[in-house]
């Protein structure tokens, strides 16, 4: 059935693509190999060019960098590697005289151990005033503390091993989802909730737009915290269930939503990043009669090309997979709520190698054909940066060319159970969060425009061929099929309110469908061959003298009834009904 746009199709971020940079590795001004703000603000005037709406920066605070920036130990500075809160008052200037908005990552079911809340929370031992901001527990009855088996529950942790650290000191354990450098907060301590508010409306008074919200269906934990159940071939009971999407996570949003965002004279964007998030549990987080978030990030898509083994077990995909996955989402939120659409961001391998084709014949082209697909879909469009480049994963030859914990973590952690560490290697080169924390492409020189230093993560050998300076050159390239792009969602009415028609579900090669806007009368029809071989296909009646809007390919020849699509070509078409 076609999916219905009601809702918040005429909220500003309906119209509206961001670009997310992860500083990092964005562009470096001081020539120490790590990105700063300084850097962003060189270029801007390259993020403005591609058209996007909003910017959204990956955390800049001060942290110890064990999770790169995701353990923060101060929430109202920001670290000396990127700059100071001077520059970071003239970046937001400069994204606002540019007609951009700025949104800040907020990270907020833990922080960095680091933080002194949490050396308060320790140091003050089991009755200090500070004790329950995180959550503290006792080993379990009859065992020795800080022995294997001890531990208060049998969760397992994102980043490998257990979910608790023993702290002799104080002679409890702490709960940490993610690194043991990274505890989490208690959420159901009300100054929590209120210290964390004051944070956000500080930097809302600065002038920022909005937040990303750093995996923020995880802050309400089940009251006893539970063991998990244990999965054959697991070493650790599966948590998820009593974290994930809680018992109290729509009162907290609520909340936060009132005490933070209601009434504000701005208008703002927030987005959940919600881990393991159901279609149903989305509509009621961005339902705006609700007043919890705008949108949120789900992971449904991205987990179809793993198997049982978790995020490492690569598996090839599917492509009815992603149709049904993608299109369950289009229809789950077509009358309540919104999308946020995305292929990759910092935690994700390069789309282009991995649901494109990115060997030299094919990589652009379907690199374009992916950004079709997904733009073209209801909902607001993230872009990360490189993606409009066609940037694809890094060829890391050894464990020692990985900085990610996760990546590090899991291989220690495997060779140690005796798996084949090039196996394991293999499924890190696929899947590794540091091949999307490779520096950005600017140019051919030997470490791609992105500094004059010794870069802090290897850039990647093809930045020879594939980097800004080229593709601005030239008007079929990637990074143009992108503000092409960019500009129809600004300027066609169909993609912000028209229904949405998945055609040919069972097809293993065709992603096709419809958006039809009866108010403008106005329907796209998008068709788009997932194969590196022709393909011949029946389309609907009426399209043969239909208007081609965007191509990846030129479009030479009209559409006719039975069309052959060329390897990897993705077509859009309208048509006024």
């Amino acid at each position: 059935m076609p999916v219905n746009a009601t809702g918040p199709a005429d909220a500003w971020w309906s119209r509206a693509v961001v670009y997310q940079v992860y500083p990092r590795s964005f562009a470096d001004s001081n020539a120490d190999g790590i990105g700063d703000l300084q850097g962003v603000i060189e270029r801007l005037d390259y993020i403005a060019q591609l058209g996007v709406d909003v910017l959204w920066l990956s955390p800049v605070y001060p942290s110890p960098h064990d999770d790169n920036g995701y353990d923060i130990s101060d929430y109202q500075d920001i670290d000396p590697l990127f700059g100071t809160l001077d520059d970071f008052d003239r970046l937001l200037a400069a994204v606002h005289e540019r007609g951009m908005k700025l949104v800040m990552d907020l990270v907020v079911n833990h922080t960095s151990d680091e933080h002194p809340w949490f050396t308060a929370s320790r140091d003050g031992g089991p009755a200090g005033p500070r004790r329950d901001w995180y959550v503290w527990r006792p080993a379990c009855d009859g065992m020795r503390p800080g022995t294997p088996g001890a531990e208060p529950n049998n969760w397992g942790s994102f980043f490998s091993g257990p979910t608790w650290t023993y702290d002799e000191t104080s002679g409890e354990y702490y709960l940490h989802l993610f690194s043991r450098k990274q505890p989490d907060l208690n959420w159901e301590n009300p100054d929590v909730r209120q210290a964390v508010y004051a944070m956000m409306r500080w930097w809302l008074e600065r002038g920022v737009d909005g937040f990303r919200m750093d995996v923020i269906n995880l802050i309400s934990k089940t009251p006893g915290l539970p063991d998990g159940a244990v999965h054959e071939g697991d070493r650790y009971g599966d948590g998820s269930p009593h974290y994930i999407c809680g018992p109290r996570i729509h009162e907290f949003l609520a909340e936060m939503h009132r005490e933070v965002f209601a009434d504000h004279p701005r208008r703002l964007l927030t987005v959940g990043e919600m881990p393991g998030v159901t279609v149903e549990e989305a509509r009621l987080f961005t339902d705006p009669a609700r007043r919890e978030v705008d949108m949120v990030f789900q992971f449904e898509h991205v987990g179809l090309d793993q198997g049982p083994g978790g995020k490492f077990d690569v598996r090839p995909l599917k492509l009815t997979d992603l149709k049904a996955s993608l299109g369950r989402w289009q229809t789950g939120l077509g009358d309540t709520g919104w999308n946020s659409l995305y292929w990759t961001n910092h935690d994700q391998p390069r789309v282009v190698s991995r649901f494109g084709d990115d060997s030299p014949a094919f990589r652009e082209r379907s690199a374009k054909l992916l950004a079709t697909v997904l733009h073209l879909h209801r909902g607001t469009p993230y872009v990360y940066q490189g993606e409009e480049l066609g940037m694809a994963n890094a060829p890391f030859a050894s464990i020692e060319d990985f900085r990610d914990i996760e990546s590090l973590n899991h291989h220690a952690e495997q060779t140690a159970l005796g798996a084949d560490a090039e196996r394991v290697l293999a499924g890190l080169r696929r899947r590794g969060r540091d091949n999307a924390r490779t520096p950005m492409q600017w140019d051919a020189t030997d470490h791609a425009g992105f500094t004059t230093g010794t870069p802090w993560i290897a850039v990647n050998p093809d930045h020879r061929t594939v980097n800004a300076e080229a593709q601005l050159a030239d008007p079929d390239s990637v990074f143009h099929h992108y503000r092409r792009l960019i500009d129809l969602r600004h300027t066609e009415p169909a993609l912000t309110h028209g229904d949405f028609q998945m055609l040919h579900p069972d097809h293993e090669q065709l992603y096709a469908f419809t958006r039809h806007d009866a108010a403008s009368g106005t329907e796209l029809l998008v068709l788009a061959n997932f194969s590196g071989a022709d393909l011949t296909v029946d389309l609907p009646e009426g399209w043969e003298h239909s208007e081609t809007l965007i191509a990846n390919i030129p479009a030479t020849t009209a559409l006719t009834a039975r069309h052959t699509l060329h390897p990897w070509e993705a077509r859009v078409h309208r048509c006024r009904t």
